[in-house]
């Protein structure tokens, strides 16, 4: 599936961009998918630890399909935009934002879940693996199958990864948990998880950090005027360079994995989020490929050490 969502997202930014050529509508993109996602992302949490979270998952992946065939229909009949412009693709996004907000918790829950807990570990270890390893096959499938062919035969990759997704999901057997005899009620369980928060000044600062220096610094959404109108790379140097924080990501992954777990994990929170900003600002600056590829790679190293800093606090809370 991460796959398919790399692709999807490579080639609607590209295509709204090329429609019309205003990076305000990039910016719109990424709005009309955290709006719906920040709005129901607790109450979708909250559903994940009540009901049955294979059933939460395949309807939030057969939506998510919808939305791939959607676009498939925009690519293959271009007069549905003539009248409302991009607008439709701002409404399949919002649509897939909601999806998404479900998707991840009941996934997250659904592992755990199904996983025994002595292999746990291993499990997670190869998710994470295979998601990295998606988020830097993707963008790149994605800008070539765009550049050396169309959006139309890149959106019908998407759309049938998503189906062989939805099929994997749905080949899933298992007796779920049964639900505890005592539900909390969802404002109670909201404003316990916000207090927790809150309570621990370690977590908060290492979120609110980290929160603020990619709310803020990201290039990710802008990479479509870079790719054309900066470094003229076209939408397969796209793909390239989406694929870029991922590889750091997983260069930093591997040489985590073969350290002595981090002492001081603080200080290196606050080194890590200086250099994702000095690599973001040479970015914006570089006018070379090569150079904003190594850039964008050492963001996504430094962003993989926050991740990891932020893990280690919730596993030790």
């Amino acid at each position: 599936m991460t796959v398919a969502t790399q692709i999807q997202g490579i080639v609607v930014g590209w295509q709204i961009y090329t429609i019309t050529h205003d990076p305000l509508s990039l910016g719109l993109i990424g709005l009309a998918e955290a709006l719906p996602f920040l709005s129901v992302s607790l109450p979708a949490g909250h559903t994940a630890d009540r009901l049955n979270r294979r059933t939460i998952t395949l309807v939030a992946l057969a939506a998510m399909v919808l939305c791939s065939i959607s676009f498939l229909i925009f690519s293959v009949n271009p007069r549905v935009l003539a009248a409302p412009g991009v607008w439709p693709f701002f409404a399949v996004i919002f649509v897939s934002g909601i999806a998404r907000a479900f998707y991840n918790p009941a996934r997250a829950a659904l592992l755990a879940e199904i996983v025994p807990r002595t292999a746990y570990a291993n499990a997670s270890a190869w998710r994470s693996s295979a998601w990295q390893t998606a988020a830097v096959v993707g963008p790149a499938i994605g800008g070539l199958l765009y550049g050396f062919s169309s959006a139309t035969v890149a959106y019908g990759a998407d759309t049938t990864l998503m189906v062989i997704s939805v099929a994997a999901f749905a080949a899933i057997r298992y007796t779920p948990q049964p639900a505890g005899a005592v539900r909390e009620p969802l404002v109670q369980s909201l404003r316990a998880g916000i207090h927790f928060v809150f309570h621990q000044p370690a977590i908060l600062g290492a979120l609110t950090l980290d929160l603020f220096s990619v709310l803020l610094g990201g290039a990710e959404a802008l990479l479509p005027i870079f790719a054309s109108d900066i470094l003229h790379v076209g939408p397969e140097g796209l793909g390239i360079l989406r694929a870029a924080p991922a590889v750091g990501a997983v260069l930093m992954s591997i040489y985590i994995a073969h350290r002595r777990p981090m002492e001081r994990a603080g200080r290196a929170m606050l080194f890590a989020v200086a250099t994702f900003a000095i690599a973001i600002v040479g970015f914006g600056l570089s006018r070379n490929v090569g150079l904003s590829f190594a850039l964008l790679a050492l963001s996504g190293m430094a962003d993989n050490v926050s991740v990891v800093v932020r893990a280690t606090l919730l596993q030790i809370m």
